[in-house]
C-alpha cells in the first residue's frame, strides 16, 4: 500500500481528527474502532488496513507530533555554533509554533480530567530533548538530572498556562517571554558563567 497515495492521507487524516476528537471527552482504552470508523466516516475494513487497533493509530499520531516537536526544538541550534540561552533569537525558536499546530492535542494533553501517561509521554520526550544538547551547559556543581528536571517542568509550565488561557498569545508573544525570563535568569544568576571569560 502506497502510504502516499492521496486517498491513504486522507483516510489517515480523517481518522486522526477522529481519534482527537472523542479523546476530548473520552479514555483511549475506551473508543472502539466502531465509534471512531462512524466519527471519521471511514469503514472498519479500511481502518483495519492501516491499523491494528486504537493504539497503532495513537502511537502513530504520538510519533509525528514528537517528531515535528523534535525539529522544532532545535531550530535554534541551527542558526548558531553554540547555543546561549540569554543570548537566543526569539524569532528562531519554535517550540510555541508546534504547539499551536497540534493545539488540539495539547488541549487533552494539559486538561485536568485526561490521564497522566499522556502529560508524562510529553515531559520525558522534553527531558530528552534536553538531555540531548547538555552538552551546552558550562560544566559546575549542579547535578545535570535535576537541572534538566527543572528546565522542563519550566517549558511544561509555560505550555499549560499558554493552555489554560486557550493559546490566545501568539507563539511570538511566547517567543519573546521566554527569551525575557532566560535573559533575567542570567542576570539573576550569582556567577554568570560568561564572566569567567571577561
Amino acid at each position: 500500500m502506497n502510504e502516499n497515495d492521496l486517498r491513504v492521507i486522507k483516510t489517515k487524516k480523517a481518522l486522526h481528527r477522529a481519534l482527537l476528537s472523542l479523546l476530548k471527552t473520552r479514555t483511549l482504552e475506551s473508543i472502539s474502532v466502531s465509534t471512531l470508523c462512524r466519527e471519521a466516516d471511514v469503514n472498519r475494513g479500511t481502518f483495519y488496513l492501516h491499523y491494528k487497533d486504537i493504539g497503532a493509530l495513537f502511537d502513530e499520531h504520538l510519533h509525528y507530533l514528537f517528531k515535528d516537536l523534535e525539529e522544532s526544538y532545535y531550530e535554534p541550534y541551527r542558526h548558531v555554533s553554540r547555543l546561549v540561552p540569554h543570548q537566543l533569537d526569539p524569532s528562531t525558536i519554535r517550540i510555541f509554533h508546534h504547539v499551536k499546530k497540534y493545539y488540539q492535542f495539547y488541549e487533552i494533553v494539559f486538561d485536568r480530567k485526561s490521564p497522566l501517561s499522556y502529560y508524562y509521554s510529553l515531559f520525558e520526550k522534553i527531558k530528552g530533548l534536553i538531555r540531548e544538547t547538555s552538552s551546552d551547559y558550562p560544566p559546575g556543581e549542579r547535578d545535570l538530572s535535576l537541572l534538566i528536571a527543572y528546565q522542563a517542568n519550566a517549558i511544561m509550565g509555560l505550555l499549560i498556562q499558554w493552555s489554560e488561557e486557550g493559546f490566545v498569545r501568539s507563539p511570538e508573544s511566547m517567543n519573546e517571554q521566554l527569551t525575557s525570563f532566560l535573559k533575567l535568569q542570567d542576570l539573576e544568576s550569582p556567577q554568570n558563567p560568561a564572566d569567567n571569560h571577561k
